[in-house]
C-alpha cells in the first residue's frame, strides 16, 4: 500500500470541520411544529451530546452520530480516532455503548479503497476497546475522505447526565488536556516535531469511558465533552442551560506541555477565531492570549464535569485511579453578567 497523508486530501481535520454555533443555529431554526413526544428525554433544544429516549423500563437508549474529515495522517489511527470520539457522546451522557454504525466517504479516485479499509479497522479497534461492534453502515464516493460512527447506547435513567443540569457551587473537572488543535494543525503545515508526534493521537484515541463511572455518582451533576467548539464553547453550554456562570483558573487547565510554541508560530485552526467569535460576548478574560487555547477545537476531547462539593473526594479518586489529573478548574455561581470569567 502506498504511503499516504490524509490529511492533504481535506480542506478541514476533524471536530474543527464543526459548523460554527452561530450558524448551527440557523440551520436548526425551523417554523415546523412537530408533535412532543413526551419519552423523549433529551432532544436537540439543549445542544447536549446525544439523545436520549425513555424505554419504560427505568433505562433510555442513547443515540448519537459523528464524522469528520481526517485530523491525522495515518489511516489507522484517523479511523481510531474518529471511532473514539463518536462513542464519547454516549460515556458523556453516563450510558455504557452497544453498538455501532459506519459512516464512510470516499474520494474514490483519489484513494484505494484498501487505505478506507484500513480507517474501517482503526474504528473497529476503538469498537473492540469500548465492548461493541461495528454492526453496518453506509458508504458513498465523495470529494473527501470522511470517517465516523452512529452509535447506539443505554442508560439507567437515573444516572443520565446531561450538559444543562449543573447546579451552583458546582466544581469544574476537565478529564484531557487541551491542545489537540495546536498540535494537529502543526502536523499539517509540517512543523511538528518528530517528539511530538504522537502526544495528540494518544489523547484523541484514548476512551471518555470513565463517563460511566461518573455517571453513578449523584453529585455529579453535568457533564458533556468538548470538542469542536473549545472548552469556551462547551462551558458555555453547559452555563446557559443550567442558568449559570463559571469562573475559571487559566493556570489549573490541563494543557499539553508543549503547545506554547506551536502558538508562537502561529500554528492554530481556522475554527479558534470562529470559537472565539462566538463566545466573545459572553466571556472575560485577564490575558486575551489565552484565546488560542480556550477556543482551541478539541477532537475527541475531554469530559467536562460539575460536581458538587459532597463528591469532590469521590471524583478524583476515579480521576487518580485513571490517571487523570483531579484539579478543579473552576466553580459555577449565580448568573452575572458575564457567562464566564477566566482569571
Amino acid at each position: 500500500m502506498q504511503e499516504i497523508k490524509l490529511t492533504q486530501y481535506s480542506h478541514g481535520s476533524g471536530c474543527g470541520c464543526k459548523i460554527s454555533p452561530d450558524d448551527l443555529s440557523k440551520v436548526l431554526a425551523s417554523d415546523i411544529k412537530v408533535a412532543e413526544d413526551k419519552r423523549l428525554i433529551v432532544g436537540n433544544s439543549s445542544r447536549d451530546d446525544a439523545t436520549a429516549y425513555d424505554l419504560g423500563d427505568g433505562t433510555a437508549v442513547i443515540s448519537t452520530t459523528d464524522f469528520f474529515m481526517p485530523i491525522v495522517d495515518d489511516p489507522f489511527t484517523f479511523g481510531k480516532v474518529a471511532a473514539a470520539n463518536a462513542i464519547s457522546d454516549i460515556y458523556a451522557m453516563g450510558g455504557t455503548p452497544l453498538v455501532a454504525i459506519a459512516i464512510l466517504g470516499w474520494p474514490m479516485d483519489k484513494l484505494s479503497p484498501d487505505i478506507a479499509a484500513v480507517v474501517m479497522d482503526g474504528g473497529r479497534e476503538a469498537c473492540k476497546e469500548a465492548g461493541i461492534s461495528i454492526a453496518g453502515g453506509h458508504s458513498i464516493d465523495s470529494p473527501e475522505p470522511i470517517f465516523g460512527l452512529a452509535v447506539t447506547g443505554r442508560v439507567d435513567i437515573k444516572h443520565l447526565k446531561r450538559n444543562d443540569t449543573a447546579t451552583e457551587g458546582c466544581h469544574l473537572y476537565l478529564s484531557k488536556p487541551l491542545g489537540v488543535g495546536v498540535l494537529t494543525t502543526a502536523q499539517k503545515r509540517g512543523i511538528l516535531k518528530e517528539e511530538h508526534a504522537l502526544i495528540a493521537p494518544e489523547i484523541m484515541a484514548r476512551l471518555n469511558s470513565v463517563g460511566r463511572e461518573l455517571s453513578c455518582i449523584e453529585g455529579v451533576k453535568a457533564m458533556t465533552d468538548v470538542t469542536g467548539f473549545g472548552l469556551l464553547g462547551h462551558l458555555a453550554e453547559m452555563c446557559e442551560g443550567s442558568g449559570l456562570s463559571a469562573s475559571v483558573e487559566y493556570e489549573k487547565i490541563p494543557k499539553i506541555d508543549c503547545i506554547q510554541e506551536y502558538i508562537d508560530q502561529g500554528s492554530m485552526p481556522g475554527a479558534t477565531t470562529t470559537n472565539w467569535n462566538s463566545v466573545k460576548e459572553k466571556v472575560s478574560l485577564d490575558n486575551h492570549d489565552w484565546r488560542s487555547v480556550l477556543c482551541d477545537p478539541q477532537t475527541s476531547g475531554g469530559l467536562l464535569v460539575a460536581v458538587e462539593e459532597s463528591a469532590v473526594e469521590e471524583v478524583k479518586r476515579i480521576f487518580e485511579a485513571r490517571g487523570i489529573a483531579g484539579i478543579s478548574i473552576g466553580e459555577l455561581s449565580s448568573m452575572s453578567d458575564k457567562v464566564i470569567r477566566v482569571r
